[in-house]
């Protein structure tokens, strides 16, 4: 390795922190119109009525050689490439399952080039290059010409390149740096272990070619303020920028708030650019009669921002918010002025096979999961900032969010805080007018009490937007020294420990302070010491089924606190890490690794509403193989009044639900007895008042049992980054998922597309479950047929349409 690259792995000079604490100034230009722009194809940002095409940018995400170990002569524009392998970002260094992660992979050191010209359109405009997100540290090199290093994985990034491109034949080289830096989260002197997740390295998001006006509209921020008042206003701070050599001059500023084609209000300013940047401040006013933003109805609007010159645009953004009022209070969260418990899940954004290098498709599922599977309203973005199209699913679905910045528990030196600072900034500028965030993370998760450090997250975060508390997780160490050592605005504590019956405990809220849970449950050994309780689906069924019943006593406990503003439990997914783990992965997940649930998800899916979707669902498996079946006090939990339960076709009982036992939950679980009954049919009928909702039957017979096979998605674009989940497994005759299977999954793929995973694919430890992800071609179009084979199970097929028609 040679003495430049070495010279990056020990401290940054107090020049460099400087230099990386300074936000390139067009930060987030690009990323809201790339995120929805057609791959490949130029386009404009401002509103083609006014017909200025003064925003133009290129998806760059295809079309890239990955040359693995990097050498210092694949930085050069001359160097030869033709021999790399051609890959579609996002993209990870290194190959991987969905299990047995090593660090040793991608701990190192990677070159990736691609070649590009500039399209005629975009001669003339300032240039830029925008980087969604590379991990965990990038060197950047354009036709020879170095750019500043980038140290994080988590943020985009963005370099001026005005006076660097070509006309043609430009050559770009990233170096990824893999490896153990001293960058949050990582830096620890005890490696991986001292993280609770893995940093898979990469190009873990796209790139994109941006051409801008050499006066530009560089960041809006719309602020929504005294929404529950009649004279409710909408603030919106414009940050201008001109290029040098751009002429002062008289100009125009102009916002205007849109609810689809109707434009609700509008307001302007004249403007005399004198120096680079520039300030803006409208208000609009008249927003009497907007909706506001709920999880229930999530409503969002348009806020155009113009920049003209005259009659002629000069250039135009175009921002997505919400109007709602969120507060924590001393007596609880309160959403628009009504008292709402917070209730949800924790996420990691690792996926199997790829690590953090997922398309924006498989992101979005992920909120869809949360907010209509398991029923949440809020998701705690663990335990850095995630993708954009994560967040923009979350405005869109109702999904309330805390983000956070990246780390755990580790802090370190000055060098190593200074980039918390700067993510911190980051993080809330690109963010701040996403409707779904209602909070900020500004501490590192779970880290020791740091006043000076935190003083200044906060107080940065509180410059930047004044209309979010802040917060960070607190732990049994680091509370007890809260009333000196901690300046936030939430106390949030991860509470992990027992009651003195060993079921879950909730302690009394910190005094004087709105108090969140933050984490519960996860893989605490409740009744016992540590955590080293694993709900594996295919480990031990006794500690599988106590998953469900123990985040439902989490959040029943917490609701009987009104000083409690609610719970975000341990966690939505299982994920890669070394941090008490089964080879690998950590299993705290109410949902495995591929997203599929497992019984710990059966409390969550039946919080909602009946009228909606009636629930019933067994927190046991109801198979022959175990042949004491599931016993006395065996858990259901349904969203019905009544359950009713068949044996054979012969009445069993009559349930109701436990509201003794669970007095706080909008539905509480059911119990019922078995005895040693589990080689008969079982048939559980779901009544509101009278009327029968649901009917769900059971087979312990497995010699009926199928493959079943299903995908996510059924059109994809066919940009070679685009994917859907494949999901297949063991399921009885009237569908419902084994916890068990033998034998291997084999995949056949026909047509433009490929399998990202794992290929035969084994199911017995995986608990007769699995995924993989269809990804699309570049450029292909036409249709793809997944065929999926098992030795006892049969076979099953599923169809996927790739096409160029639908926008990215």
């Amino acid at each position: 390795m040679s003495r430049e690259w070495r010279s990056r792995e020990g401290y940054l000079s107090q020049e460099r922190l400087e230099q990386l604490s300074r936000r390139v100034f067009l930060q987030g230009c690009a990323a809201t119109a790339v995120a929805s722009a057609p791959a490949l194809n130029l386009w404009s940002q401002v509103n083609p009525r006014r017909g200025a095409p003064a925003h133009r940018a290129i998806d760059l995400s295809d079309d890239w050689l990955f040359g693995g170990k990097w050498t210092a002569a694949a930085m050069q524009p001359d160097f030869a490439d033709a021999a790399f392998s051609r890959v579609t970002l996002p993209h990870c260094v290194a190959p991987l399952s969905w299990r047995n992660w090593d660090p040793a992979a991608w701990e190192d050191v990677w070159i990736y080039r691609r070649h590009f010209h500039l399209p005629r359109e975009m001669r003339g405009l300032r240039l830029f290059l925008h980087f969604d997100r590379v991990m965990e540290g990038a060197r950047i090199a354009l036709n020879g010409q170095a750019l500043p290093e980038h140290l994080g994985g988590f943020l985009p990034f963005e370099y001026e390149i005005t006076t660097i491109a070509r006309e043609r034949d430009n050559a770009l080289a990233v170096a990824v740096d893999g490896r153990w830096l001293s960058v949050p989260p990582s830096g620890s002197p005890r490696g991986p272990m001292s993280v609770d997740y893995l940093l898979a390295a990469g190009m873990t998001g796209g790139v994109s070619l941006v051409g801008v006006p050499h006066t530009v509209i560089a960041d809006v921020f719309a602020k929504p303020v005294k929404v529950l008042d009649q004279d409710r206003r909408l603030e919106v701070s414009c940050a201008l920028n001109a290029g040098p050599g751009s002429p002062a001059s008289a100009l125009r500023v102009e916002a205007r708030l849109r609810d689809g084609e109707r434009i609700v209000t509008r307001a302007s300013e004249d403007v005399h650019i004198q120096n680079a940047e520039s300030q803006v401040q409208l208000t609009l006013e008249k927003l009497d009669e907007l909706a506001l933003w709920h999880p229930e109805s999530p409503r969002l609007y348009d806020v155009d921002v113009t920049l003209s010159a005259g009659d002629r645009v000069l250039h135009s953004r175009t921002t997505r918010i919400g109007f709602r009022d969120a507060r924590f209070e001393l007596d609880g969260f309160f959403l628009n002025g009504q008292r709402l418990q917070i209730f949800g899940l924790n996420r990691h954004e690792i996926y199997p096979y790829t690590g953090f290098a997922m398309p924006g498709r498989v992101m979005r599922r992920d909120a869809e999961i949360l907010r209509h599977q398991f029923n949440c309203i809020i998701v705690r973005c663990s335990h850095y900032p995630q993708s954009e199209a994560f967040l923009d699913a979350c405005d869109e679905l109702g999904l309330m969010v805390w983000e956070e910045v990246p780390g755990w528990g580790y802090l370190g030196d000055a060098a190593w805080k200074e980039l918390v600072v700067r993510d911190t900034g980051e993080m809330i500028r690109r963010d701040r007018n996403h409707p779904s965030i209602v909070i900020w993370g500004v501490r590192v998760n779970e880290s020791a009490n740091d006043p000076e450090l935190y003083a200044r997250t906060r107080a940065l975060a509180k410059s930047l937007d004044d209309s979010r508390p802040t917060s960070g997780t607190m732990t049994s160490g680091s509370r007890k020294t809260w009333l000196e050592a901690w300046h936030q605005d939430v106390f949030a504590y991860d509470d992990y420990h027992s009651a003195p019956d060993g079921s879950v405990g909730i302690e009394e809220p910190t005094p004087g302070v709105p108090y969140l849970i933050s984490e519960a449950v996860g893989q605490y050994d409740y009744g016992g010491k540590g955590f080293g309780r694993k709900y594996r689906r295919a480990g031990d069924p006794a500690i599988i089924r106590q998953q469900a019943l123990l985040h439902a006593q989490a959040h029943d406990r917490a609701a009987a606190n009104p000083r409690i503003c609610g719970v975000i439990a341990w966690c939505a997914f299982d994920y890669m890490s070394l941090v008490n783990p089964w080879e690998a992965v950590k299993c705290p997940g109410v949902a495995d690794v591929f997203r599929i649930p497992k019984l710990g998800a059966s409390f969550y899916m039946a919080q909602i509403d009946p009228k909606l979707r009636p629930v019933i669902e067994l927190d046991f498996a109801w198979d022959s193989q175990t042949p004491l079946g599931p016993g006395e006090r065996a858990a259901i939990f349904s969203n019905c009044e009544r359950l009713e339960i068949y044996l054979d076709g012969k009445h069993h009982a009559s349930l109701r639900s436990d509201r003794a036992g669970f007095p706080h939950l909008r539905f509480a679980p059911f119990f019922a007895d078995f005895g040693g009954h589990s080689d008969t049919e079982l048939r559980v009928e779901g009544f509101v008042g009278t009327t029968a909702v649901l009917t769900r039957s059971f087979s312990p017979d497995r010699s009926t049992d199928r493959l079943v096979l299903s995908v996510d998605d059924r059109e994809l674009r066919a940009d070679g980054s685009d994917a859907t989940r494949l999901f297949f497994g063991a399921a009885d005759k009237f569908g419902n998922l084994r916890s068990s299977a033998e034998g291997a999954v084999s995949l056949s793929i026909e047509g433009p597309g490929q399998i990202v995973g794992d290929n035969p694919f084994s199911l017995e430890d995986s608990g007769g479950v699995g995924a993989v992800w269809v990804r699309t071609l570049p450029g292909r179009t036409g249709r793809i047929r997944v065929q999926a084979k098992h030795p006892r199970l049969g076979a099953a097929s599923a169809e996927i349409e790739a096409s160029g028609t639908e926008e990215r």
